[in-house]
């Protein structure tokens, strides 16, 4: 009897190991950490790997699946690891192509074709092919991280599929291996092929021999049971393999799933790059009137995309703050219907617009409608319906949905009326009023749906939903997915649809290539049941533990934080944005947003086969957050808002909790007190910082990196400049006074900010006042897990502050991730203050104060320049940047804001020793060369300081500034017309001549002063 692919105990995973690490060129991983991070997809299901395997190349890759067969080991092929069925996760060795197997093998631009390996990304693929001026054509959401393998096996669509169909119908041939080690390239097959193939006998023979049975014995099956729609995904395509297919073996392949064959590469046709595209957007009273609308407008018009968004959608977005951009440039209605034509002129695709406007009776003037040409209003409109997975995935009511019927099609002229009996499906079961949406134009409905997946009865209730809704779309001749295929989701439900002889026909084609069920196993043929192997359940029990931080967006569980993340991959993009940089520069699913995520997922420990085991300290969890920035980057960009850099905060204070900490810890998560302290001696601090010996062995004894240069203390602070001035202190009260917050790095180290911002804020006709006493907004702290110690330093601050709570003064931030930490960190980690409250609501930003709150008339100097400006990744994900760009267009600065993502060095990530690396790797990705590639005569601004560090000791020659500092240098006229990277010193720091002069001298003193300085340690860690 064949052994159950689930049943691990009779594997030696430990020989298997040791063979691939002997004869595979890969990275072999069979650690707690690596299985975790891959034992989900975005779906329902979990199953922990019994390893992975990153192949260096190709062949590499199909050396490990051999090792595998001679072990009798399942293997699951995986790309970008976001399918919602369930297709990535299973009880194998995990084959992870993305790495290093993502080469264009070729191009031939005059054929439209490439050849492609299996890890290539969707939108890397269309980068390298835009000198040709061609582009692979089906374009899921996804497409910023989905792998090419991954689209073939999962047979993918998205919107473009109105235009170019789905994956399967732009797959020439594929290259692929069979379990047993039979490798070929496959494609549509003549009759003289497919006698040549059984006159060289073997397996190949074989293979051929085997399809030609089944089609003839399932011939008429196949013709009959295959719902006539564009957007059948589920099953296998035994359709592809009919004479009049032309017998095409790759794409009787294509869709499934990883459980026949292994691809190792494909040959792909291509599309031209559409010259002139416009989207017309037309608005209903609700979804199913518009889906009603489909097969009329389709008879007037050949659009490109042809989707769909409903009202509740639109509620979401508004209810969590996103994309109202998007929804702001959307028509009147409660739904809407989005077409995007394509041509060679700009006068053809408007024309085709508008002739569909006179055909259905409308015009562009009609509130219901929006006609737009621009292609940045085009994406802003498109970017609404893009979102929707995010977007429903954590409805602000703390509802959780779930994939399991999220991609049904039927006929699109059957649509509106399958839409309403879904509803009813809906109302019957008690899931309330999920979002409907989806690629309209071929019949395809997206949703999520409340499910009560942590509960025996809600399971069972899920278990016939599913049942029902699959008889529901089969009575409409439809398919149980259109788009993200069978996997575990839908597997067990296909007889539903095709009924028992065809089923029967996709297991003999299972046992035809894998006789021995080990590819992919319990996806489509023999499935797993569609409510077992579940990430949640009612036998999940996973441990509550108690936090510091509030989590009040998430119910005030840790928990509930954690499994924000649905996996939809995001953080495993190329470029733009921010998130997730470590990612981009490893390219380790652990190292994603997603991977971390799952591995606190993994240690809550709620499954008896949890991959980690040691809870708060795990060395699993801390290594993958580890490489963590701390940017904040996912807070913003993370469709479901995963927060990992507080995450990981809450981790590292549990993990070291009672334990001696890493000396970055103290070095640098200290350096308020250690800048406070600078005071005694800043010039001799400087030059024993910077003294070659004593600068090298310092930086051993405080954990940071050989590689970077000490940060140097301004001579003056910004606090002794502003009491050297003297003046009286303005009423709180007084609305024309405002805080200026005297933040570490602006008052120690660039006080030339602060001081540049008094300047301005005074010429705007404000009163500037500065706290007396020191305060501290605890980022240091934070970013390094010392909370207790960071509420304590907030709560100091609080005190400090109250008289200008009490007054509700303005106070303002130049130092991005301290207003952040006021703005975000602060109220999580004391929801209950109402200081803090208060707080979060009276900081503001340096621009955000002079664009909304300046008097009437007042305006900032005309600069007249160019500026390539940087954008602080906490600025970029809690304050956002819309102020800056305003503060900026009325200065007359012709500002290029970098999409660059991070810039790599974020706090004291990039200062610690073992990061240096990565954070360089990080910032040549698109900060450093950004910069490099300035023009000589404009400006460089970035307002965080990690920023500006990293711009200075990265290479460029530059020497970026606060915005404060540009506006400051424009009203006294003393900007430099041309080459401003010759202020390459600010005016509150030494040469490096000064210092370097007093070198020894310094050493001298400083060893002096060494018992007076530890007795003020001494008394600043107490007072701490």
């Amino acid at each position: 009897m064949t052994r159950s692919p689930a049943d691990v105990s009779g594997w030696d995973v430990a020989r298997l190991e040791a063979a691939l690490h002997e004869t595979v060129d890969a990275e072999v991983r069979f650690d707690a950490g690596s299985r975790g991070a891959y034992a989900t997809d975005g779906s329902n299901y979990r199953q922990v790997p019994v390893g992975v395997v990153v192949p260096r190349s190709v062949e590499a890759g199909a050396q490990a699946v051999q090792v595998c067969a001679r072990f009798g080991v399942p293997v699951l092929s995986r790309g970008g690891g976001t399918s919602l069925a369930g297709q990535s996760t299973n009880t194998a060795v995990v084959i992870d192509w993305s790495k290093y197997c993502h080469g264009l093998v070729r191009v031939d631009p005059d054929a439209r074709t490439c050849v492609v390996e299996p890890g290539i990304v969707l939108d890397e693929l269309n980068r390298r092919l835009a000198d040709h001026r061609l582009q692979f054509g089906p374009k899921p959401s996804t497409h910023s991280h989905c792998a090419l393998g991954g689209m073939i096996g999962n047979n993918s669509c998205g919107a473009s599929a109105q235009a170019y169909g789905k994956t399967v119908d732009n797959v020439r041939r594929l290259e692929v291996l069979t379990y047993d080690g039979a490798r070929m390239w496959v494609g549509p097959t003549s009759q003289a092929e497919r006698a040549r193939i059984a006159a060289e006998g073997g397996r190949r023979a074989e293979l051929y021999d085997g399809l030609d049975r089944i089609v003839t014995e399932y011939l008429a099956d196949i013709r009959r049971g295959y719902p006539k729609i564009p957007r059948r995904v589920s099953g296998y395509n035994l359709d592809s393999l009919l004479p009049e297919s032309g017998f095409d073996v790759a794409r009787a392949l294509v869709g499934s799933e990883g459980t026949l064959v292994t691809v190792l590469h494909a040959e792909l046709d291509l599309v031209p790059v559409p010259a002139y595209q416009s989207l017309l957007v037309l608005g209903y009273d609700d979804i199913c009137s518009a889906a009603d609308d489909v097969t009329h407008l389709l008879e007037h018009c050949n659009p490109g995309q042809l989707e769909a968004l409903d009202g509740r959608m639109a509620q979401l977005m508004r209810e969590e703050g996103a994309y109202l951009e998007s929804l702001d440039a959307l028509p009147e209605g409660d739904s809407w219907l989005m077409l995007q034509f394509g041509g060679d002129s700009q006068e053809e695709v408007d024309e085709q617009a508008h002739a569909l406007l006179r055909a259905v009776g409308r015009t562009e003037k009609d509130a219901t409608v929006a006609f737009s040409d621009d292609p940045e209003r085009e994406q802003r409109m498109l970017r609404a319906r893009e979102a929707g997975l995010g977007v429903t995935a954590r409805p602000p009511d703390d509802r959780e949905t779930w994939e399991g019927w999220e991609d049904s099609a039927v006929p699109p002229e059957r649509l509106g009326d399958y839409l309403r009996d879904l509803k009813k499906l809906f109302e019957e079961f008690d899931y309330d009023h999920p979002s409907l949406y989806g690629h309209f134009g071929q019949g395809c409905v997206h949703t999520r749906i409340p499910f009560g997946l942590r509960t025996a009865e809600g399971v069972a209730d899920f278990r016939r939903f599913l049942e029902r809704a699959a008889d529901l779309v089969a009575s409409y001749g439809g398919s149980l997915s259109g788009e993200h295929g069978d996997g575990q989701s839908r597997g067990e439900l296909l007889t539903r649809m095709f009924g028992e002889r065809l089923v029967t026909a996709f297991g003999e084609l299972k046992a035809l290539f894998d006789p021995d069920n080990r590819m992919n196993p319990g996806k489509i043929v023999h499935p797993n049941p569609v409510d077992g192997q579940l990430r949640l359940g009612p036998a999940w029990h996973p441990a509550t533990p108690a936090t510091h931080f509030g989590f009040p967006d998430d119910d005030h569980s840790f928990n509930r934080a954690v499994m924000r993340c649905v996996g939809i991959g995001n953080c495993r993009g190329h470029s733009g944005g921010v998130m997730c940089p470590s990612y981009r520069a490893t390219m380790e699913e652990e190292h994603s947003t997603r991977g971390r995520a799952r591995l606190l997922f993994e240690m809550l420990d709620g499954h008896a086969d949890s991959a980690v085991k040691d809870g708060w300290r795990s060395t699993e969890v801390h290594d993958a957050l580890d490489l963590c920035l701390a940017c904040k980057g996912c807070k913003s960009d993370c469709p479901t808002g995963v927060d990992m850099a507080t995450l990981k905060a809450e981790f590292l204070s549990h993990h070291y909790e009672g334990r001696l900490r890493p000396a970055a810890h103290y070095s640098m998560g200290w350096l308020p007190v250690w800048a406070r302290l600078s005071r005694l001696a800043p010039g001799l601090l400087n030059s024993a910082l910077h003294a070659p010996g004593l600068a090298r062995a310092g930086k051993r004894l405080a954990g940071v990196a050989e590689a970077r240069s000490a940060p140097v203390f301004a001579e003056q602070s910004f606090l002794q400049w502003w009491q050297a001035r003297g003046l009286d202190e303005p009423d709180p009260a007084d609305p024309h006074t405002v805080v200026v917050w005297p933040d570490t790095f602006s008052t120690y180290f660039h006080p030339s900010i602060a001081v540049s911002a008094v300047r301005v804020l005074e010429d705007a006709g404000f009163r500037v006042a500065v706290p007396a006493k020191p305060v501290c907004c605890g980022l240091t702290w934070i970013s390094t897990g010392q909370l207790p110690l960071a509420r304590k330093v907030l709560h100091r601050t609080l005190d400090v502050l109250r008289p200008y709570l009490e007054a509700g003064t303005p106070i303002i931030g130049l130092e991005p991730s301290c207003t952040a930490v006021f703005r975000s960190d602060a109220p999580e980690l004391m929801p209950a203050d109402q200081d803090v409250q208060r707080l979060a609501g009276q900081v503001r930003t340096f621009a955000e104060h002079l664009v909304h709150h300046a008097p009437e008339g007042w305006q900032p100097p005309r600069l007249a320049r160019q500026a390539t400006v940087q954008t602080h990744c906490h600025q970029h994900a809690v304050m956002k940047f819309d102020a800056d760009r305003e503060l900026m267009r009325r200065a007359h600065l012709d500002a290029e804001i970098l999409d660059e993502g991070c810039c790599g060095l974020a706090g004291n990530f990039g200062f610690e020793r073992g990061h240096h690396e990565v954070s360089m790797a990080v910032a040549e990705q698109g900060v450093l060369p950004a910069v490099r590639g300035a023009a000589p005569d404009s400006l460089v601004l970035a307002d965080g300081f990690s920023c500006r560090t990293q711009i200075e000791q990265g290479g460029t020659g530059r020497r970026a500034l606060h915005l404060a500092e540009v506006l400051a240098l424009g009203l006294d006229g003393t900007l430099p017309a041309e080459h401003p990277e010759r202020l390459a010193r600010r005016p509150d720091q030494p040469s490096r001549a000064a210092r370097w002069a007093t070198t020894t001298a310094a050493v001298v003193s400083a060893t002096a002063a060494a018992a007076a300085v530890g007795r003020t340690v001494v008394r600043a860690l107490r007072r701490a």
